[in-house]
């Protein structure tokens, strides 16, 4: 399906839009569709696309095309998960053979983790350990980040909300075998935890930007912290080239935004690296002396840390409370190019529709785009980070769901369609 957008891009280019229907999926919650899925859908060399999701009974479906195709392969796994919580997404990786890793199902639960038989099959074997231990019977958020090598990371949060540690796992495709990296990378303490938000640049240079959370209320976030690894993951380091001693702590770690407690600061947002490899993170917060969050740009430029809003929003709102929450916008999704930053977002100040800002810079003027013709409910963005990092187009995970504020369902909510959408 091609749909025209009568818009222009920050490059002056008219931007073009296609949709590619996969299928139907549970829509009750917004399980499908958080932005700490990671990653939805991903590419293997340019030429093989999957994205995964949960069809309307609950069950694991992968699905598969190969590119430029509008025509996909749909398999139903035998695997289900607790659709009724928004945290048990679904997150997948293919490693540089391409085999497909597939992770599901958790909101501090034990590991449930499978593999492709074969590289490009939907076919998964039983679930397994990755690398065994305490650590994977308490698993929260995990996601999948595929090295320049091949290999392959898995991140994961062991512990609680407010009280949590942030895991490390790497994949090597030579030995086919996950080793643990580090037991806690970023360490809460005990008494808070990192929501963190982690990229993988062109050069291997791993970057975490998280906030964080002093309880299980979101009204406790605080302040934007940032990492790099230029070892695949061994060692970590500062902006300024200066090494952390590990684990990583309230204490010791790099503050790129001093944002305070009760600002209405939203956990797990994203990051990603411009072509000049100048870290850069997407959020949203609210000022002091005002009730209006604003989407947020934050950047460094390899001499100190800058933050600008992206846009001017209207209409307050205000974030208490713990669980899933029915929120106006989603969590911004951050995505450089060479032809400049683009933000993803859903606002009900633009009928909470899929909208593209769009910037030739991080000063440049912003100009925004609606992709999708009609609301998507509680979606949040994902896309397909390697077709991106290859020079591809931006696709993206859309379907348009439902949730109920506070971990809730919302009774009566039919299936909808899953989609990738094409933006150039």
């Amino acid at each position: 399906m091609f749909l025209s957008v009568a818009a222009f891009a920050a490059t002056g280019k008219a931007l073009s839009v296609r949709q590619y229907p996969v299928a139907e999926g549970y829509s009750a919650t917004s399980v499908n569709t958080a932005v700490f899925r990671g990653s939805s859908v991903v590419s293997y060399n340019g030429k093989l696309q999957f994205t995964a999701f949960y069809d309307p009974e609950g069950y694991v479906v992968a699905a598969k095309r190969e590119l430029p195709s509008a025509d996909w392969t749909v398999a139903r796994t035998p695997y289900r998960g607790n659709v009724s919580d928004a945290h048990n997404v679904i997150s997948i990786g293919v490693d540089g053979e391409g085999y497909l890793h597939l992770s599901f199902d958790h909101h501090g639960h034990p590991l449930r983790y499978c593999r492709s038989t074969a590289p490009g099959t939907l076919d998964f074997g039983a679930l397994e350990p990755m690398v065994g231990g305490d650590d994977e019977l308490d698993v929260t958020y995990p996601e999948f980040y595929t090295l320049p090598s091949g290999d392959m990371l898995f991140a994961y949060r062991s512990g609680r909300s407010g009280c949590g540690n942030l895991v490390l796992n790497r994949y090597s495709v030579k030995e086919k075998v996950w080793t643990r990296l580090h037991d806690v990378l970023i360490d809460g303490e005990g008494a808070r935890n990192a929501y963190w938000q982690l990229c993988v640049d062109a050069r291997g240079i791993i970057h975490i930007g998280w906030c964080w959370r002093e309880s299980w209320l979101v009204e406790t976030n605080h302040d934007i912290c940032y990492a790099r690894s230029l070892d695949g993951g061994v060692t970590w380091q500062r902006s300024d080239g200066s090494a952390y001693n590990l684990p990583i702590t309230a204490s010791t770690a790099e503050l790129a935004v001093a944002v305070p407690q009760n600002s209405e600061l939203i956990n797990q947002t994203s990051i990603d690296v411009d072509p000049a490899g100048r870290p850069c993170m997407a959020t949203y917060w609210r000022d002091a002396g005002s009730e209006v969050p604003q989407f947020r740009l934050v950047w460094h430029d390899a001499g100190r840390w800058h933050h600008r809003t992206v846009g001017e929003r209207t209409a307050p709102f205000s974030l208490s409370g713990g669980g899933t929450k029915m929120i106006p916008v989603s969590r911004p999704r951050v995505l450089c190019s060479r032809s400049g930053v683009n933000v993803l977002f859903r606002d009900e100040e633009r009928g909470s529709r899929v909208t593209l800002a769009s910037a030739p810079d991080f000063d440049g003027e912003w100009t925004f785009t609606d992709i999708t013709d009609g609301p998507v409910g509680a979606w949040e963005p994902t896309a397909d980070l390697n077709l991106l990092r290859a020079g591809g187009p931006l696709h993206v995970f859309v379907q348009p769901v439902f949730q109920g504020d506070g971990e809730k369902v919302v009774d009566g909510a039919e299936p909808t369609l899953v989609s990738i959408y094409e933006i150039e």
